[in-house]
């Protein structure tokens, strides 16, 4: 579909109130949580494992940025705001992240003293990049036109990014006994949060009705059956029923962590927004 047709839907999104509230709300959450887990993932800079890793860490986060970029993009065509200021300058409760996303990868900062869970951030980005992927496989049905096409663009380099988590959770799983608990120990952390991400906040009734994407429930059953299998047959114990954070993410409760991270952020872009970075 050609870019005026593009311009065509969002036009006729705006005109009907409900489905542009829907749609809004939906776009939020995807962008916000690829572009906060991407910064998470940029804070492995310099400390993975070996020089390998963080050239792939790297790459891997840069790609998630692009694809809240994409997202934030959508929402300025929507007439939302400019994607640079729905990025840098809202505050923590706008934001409809998951709870998972924001969790720092450990103690310490990056620039102080870091002591950061490698088998953390493997467990949580395979996790959370499954369940992106029976998000962005719902997304291609969108009735939202450039959202499912802009999908299917995204599905390609996701593609790979899976292929990457899913060998460093097998090496993990069947490395040494050391490994294997670490590996065992995150699993149970990132499973606390993990029942949020499939939520689709406040308005989830709406963004279902409008045909943007499948309910909750088909999300959730698809993510976890899909899970479920690689994590068997990686010899990992299935760990049932996920958990879901005493803060509720998708209706703008955040943790302390997440208010950290927007500062870092959007430290040099506050300084003059009007300034072309």
């Amino acid at each position: 579909m050609g870019d005026f047709s593009q311009v065509e839907t969002t036009e006729a999104a705006k005109q009907n109130p409900e489905y542009a509230q829907a749609l809004t709300d939906l776009l939020f959450q995807l962008a916000d949580d690829d572009f906060i887990l991407a910064y998470r993932g940029s804070e492995w800079l310099g400390l993975a494992p070996h020089i390998e890793e963080d050239v792939a860490f790297s790459s891997m986060s840069q790609d998630m940025m692009g694809h809240a970029v994409m997202f934030y993009e959508m929402l300025e065509q929507l007439g939302v705001g400019k994607a640079d200021d729905l990025a840098q300058l809202r505050e923590a409760d706008a934001f409809r992240n998951g709870i998972l996303v924001e969790r720092k990868n450990g103690e310490g900062d990056y620039n102080t003293d870091p002591h950061y869970d490698w088998a953390y951030a493997i467990v949580r980005s395979y996790v959370y990049g499954l369940y992106k992927q029976v998000r962005l496989e719902s997304l291609l049905q969108s009735s939202y036109t450039p959202l499912a096409l802009v999908s299917r663009k995204m599905m390609t380099e996701h593609r790979y990014h899976l292929m990457h988590w899913q060998v460093w959770l097998t090496q993990l799983a069947n490395s040494t006994d050391e490994a294997r608990k670490r590996l065992e120990a995150a699993i149970e952390k990132v499973w606390k949060d993990a029942g949020e991400l499939y939520q689709l906040g406040a308005n989830a009734d709406a963004i279902v009705r409008c045909g943007l994407i499948a309910g909750e429930g088909e999300l959730k059953q698809k993510w976890l059956t899909l899970t479920q299998g690689i994590f068997e047959k990686a010899g990992l114990v299935w760990a049932g029923e996920p958990g879901v954070p005493e803060q509720r993410g998708r209706h703008g409760q955040h943790t302390p962590e997440l208010a950290q991270a927007l500062a870092t952020l959007s430290e040099v872009y506050r300084i003059d927004p009007a300034a072309g970075w």
